[in-house]
């Protein structure tokens, strides 16, 4: 009686301090230090803190698991170490039937809860919005990005596009020119749909804060379809090693208003780069230090 006392005084404190330092943590901590959020939690899309959730909670269960398996195992070192002037092995204990079905149905149980939580936010984030604000295409190749925004055409003679050309780096200090890279826009609050394609090999779309790649295939199309919710500048990359100049496969995402939206869509149409950019694409011309008005001209 005395010791589950003593136990139950010993648990009230514990918890009281998990409890204030979790209570104490930033956003930054309380979605597992990953990026996409900013100072007050804020998410980049909607789709953000569904996997920042499923990555968070799935180390919490594998760092109890782990816990419980070490004390395990320190307590096993413990209680069946060999005493002082015993010889040879200590006794040796054979068929634990208990201990046995513990330790194959529990981590079959959590196997189930893993891939359960698992499908279930795969299955939301991986549903593409047939009837989306905004339609895009993002066009991979070596070793660059072009972005076409669909207009309501289905042979898309309404759309515009940006064709890119690699990272450049700067001469001063050999830094990659931020203001050089492609640039896809996206409006603030819209639902998004990206279809991926491939122009050559297998590469990979990664925009770093939105917690979300997807692969890339010539000949088999992938779409991906999101809300923005917090306007800014995002970091995006190929994530496929994908040849000589995979590490400058960049680009930047800008999530901006509705209004500086449509006048990038306006500036694209004044500059003529409009209807399917299949017809403008020319995958040689983009090597290493060609300009990108001398893509923009080929069409």
């Amino acid at each position: 009686m005395h010791s589950k006392r003593r136990l139950r005084w010993a648990v009230i404190p514990l918890g009281i301090a998990t409890a204030v330092t979790l209570a104490g943590c930033s956003p930054t901590e309380l979605h597992g230090f990953l990026p996409g959020f900013d100072a007050s939690g804020v998410p980049t899309t909607n789709r953000t803190d569904m996997v920042a959730s499923l990555w968070v909670n799935s180390w919490i269960v594998l760092l109890g698991v782990g816990i419980i398996t070490w004390g395990l195992m320190l307590w096993a070192m413990v209680a069946y170490r060999r005493r002082k002037g015993q010889v040879g092995l200590p006794v040796q204990l054979r068929y634990n039937m208990p201990i046995e079905i513990f330790y194959t149905i529990v981590p079959f149980i959590l196997i189930l809860g893993m891939f359960a939580f698992t499908a279930r936010d795969q299955a939301t984030i991986e549903t593409v919005d047939e009837h989306p604000d905004v339609s895009i295409i993002a066009i991979a190749k070596q070793w660059a990005w072009d972005f076409q925004y669909n207009g309501t055409q289905s042979d898309h003679s309404d759309a515009v596009w940006s064709m890119g050309v690699q990272a450049q780096p700067r001469a001063s200090d050999g830094n990659y020119d931020q203001s050089k890279l492609p640039t896809l826009y996206l409006p603030v609050n819209k639902t998004v749909r990206i279809d991926l394609q491939s122009r050559d090999v297998i590469h990979s779309f990664w925009i770093i804060d939105f917690l979300y790649k997807k692969d890339m295939y010539i000949g088999r199309d992938n779409s991906w379809s999101f809300t923005p919710t917090r306007e800014g500048t995002y970091a995006g990359k190929c994530a496929e090693l994908c040849g000589e100049y995979h590490s400058a496969m960049l680009f930047n995402v800008k999530v901006v208003s509705e209004a500086e939206y449509q006048q990038h869509l306006s500036d694209l149409r004044d500059a003529g780069q409009t209807g399917d950019i299949t017809d403008a694409y020319d995958r040689l011309n983009n090597v290493p230090g060609t300009d990108a008005t001398n893509l923009e001209g080929g069409k």
